[in-house]
């Protein structure tokens, strides 16, 4: 198996001409998901005693590719799409094909150098100090994870006395399902933050709730840069000012949301990010990069390895060092370099293209928000603080939407799930894909006539 033959050769020129051909598509197929029957039938056994041969390659892209919807489809516009620029889903072909392990310095020292630039390039953004730093990872959910654990560790070195009862952790009503999902894993009690009016967590209400007596035991406060489902951005300023105070560590799940600061204008809606402890960004979200790509980012990077570095006979040749190893600042030893595809595409394009495309996404969700004012029929549930956009369409029920859901993707035209509310089920818009234009967003609302 492991030699470069003749077979090879043709299976390498074969693979690359598929990647050109999905890369040229405009757009790509939109495709859909089919009943595991289905695929079974058409696909049977792949994995035999023998092996297919290069003929699994046609299997893919002729039956299984089909069925996978492309999340870079301009129309995509559930969850949050992922939209990669073509330079960054080239890279990704190359950081595939160079065996990197990307854990240590030692291994990895020029993948970790020029990650190290688009983290410093994100710290930035926020205003972080030049010695902030972090490391990439698969996704908001353990960036999340790994940067709580960091403030517990914090917490533990500040307070070494007998521990609580159950540490805490502090968040907003809206926070994302995978702040729930560390706590649990942690064995720490999760505390929801009463929302105020907007649906924001605030310094005020944070302070309440620390008054009362939530606040014993608190390892860390989790502050929301655009949610996931309403793209809600917190009072982040009220609530670094109440973390600042009583000396707790505040995390800012930007997975999303964040990404908006590299427009310098949409820089202020975050303001307080600068007195953060730690955030999370998703390249692989609205800064254009493929799956799976998360930025980790801490203001003391030195916290993050009290709590994460591994420590056995066999590492002492990379943990005595005064070298920066990326596994030393989240949970997760083996890693992929997943930030470069994201650091060769921004440093392809520059950070001036960055700004345009962020730009480009908020003008189409504001185009569609002013477009639903306008339309007889359709409400906007909130105005949106970035490129989230939820509305309903009056007189549905919950059945209407899914109908209009499934009919949009059966037809190829759209793919926009429903989302729900308050015990509601709406219409909602994620636009991160600068491909998607006023146009796409007219045809989709005439369909809901």
């Amino acid at each position: 198996m492991h030699r470069y033959d003749e077979a090879i050769e043709t299976l390498g020129r074969d693979v690359l001409a598929y990647a050109r051909e999905r890369l040229m598509f405009d757009p790509a197929p939109l495709d859909a998901p089919r009943p595991a029957a289905e695929l079974q039938a058409m696909v049977g056994e792949t994995i035999t005693e023998h092996g297919l041969g290069p003929d699994v390659l046609d299997l893919f892209t002729e039956k299984l590719a089909p069925a996978c919807i492309s999340t870079d489809h301009p129309r995509y516009l559930s969850f949050i799409p992922c939209a990669p620029t073509e330079a960054a889903t080239l890279f990704d072909l190359v950081v595939g094909a160079s065996s990197i392990y990307a854990g240590t310095w030692l291994e990895g020292a020029g993948a970790v150098f020029a990650e190290n630039q688009a983290l410093r390039w994100l710290a930035g953004l926020a205003g972080f100090p030049d010695e902030a730093g972090g490391v990439f990872v698969p996704g908001g959910t353990i960036g999340n994870l790994s940067a709580l654990v960091s403030a517990r560790e914090a917490a533990r070195r500040a307070h070494p006395g007998p521990p609580p009862d159950r540490w805490r952790v502090l968040a907003g009503a809206q926070a994302h399902s995978s702040i729930a999902s560390a706590c649990q894993v942690m064995d720490v009690e999760l505390v929801l933050v009463e929302e105020d009016g907007q649906g924001r967590l605030t310094g005020d209400a944070l302070r309440r709730t620390f008054a009362d007596g939530g606040g014993d035991g608190v390892v860390a406060v989790v502050a929301t840069a655009g949610t996931t489902n309403l793209g809600i951005v917190d009072d982040l300023a009220s609530v670094a000012d109440v973390c600042t105070e009583l000396g707790v560590w505040l995390h800012v799940d930007g997975a999303y949301g964040l990404a908006a600061m590299a427009a310098p204008e949409l820089r202020p809606i975050f303001d307080g990010i600068e007195r953060a402890d730690s955030f999370v960004v998703d390249p692989h979200k609205w800064l254009f990069a493929p799956f799976d790509s998360c930025a980790l980012v801490y203001r003391d990077p030195a916290r993050a390895r009290a709590a994460h570095t591994q420590r056995a006979g066999y590492l002492d040749v990379v943990t005595e060092t005064e070298d920066f190893n990326p596994s030393d600042h989240a949970i997760g030893l083996t890693r992929r370099a997943r930030g470069l595809p994201f650091w060769f595409s921004l440093a392809m394009h520059g950070t001036e293209a960055y700004a345009r495309a962020v730009r480009q996404t908020v003008d189409v969700a504001r185009y569609a928000a002013a477009q639903i004012r306008s339309r007889d029929g359709l409400t906007l549930v909130r105005d949106p603080d970035l490129s989230v956009v939820v509305f309903r369409r009056e007189g549905w029920s919950a059945g209407d939407y899914h109908a209009w859901s499934q009919d949009l993707l059966g037809r190829g035209h759209a793919f926009i799930v429903p989302t729900v509310h308050d015990g509601e089920t709406l219409a909602r818009f994620a636009v991160v894909n600068p491909r998607t234009t006023h146009e796409d967003i007219d045809g989709i609302l005439d369909t809901m006539r």
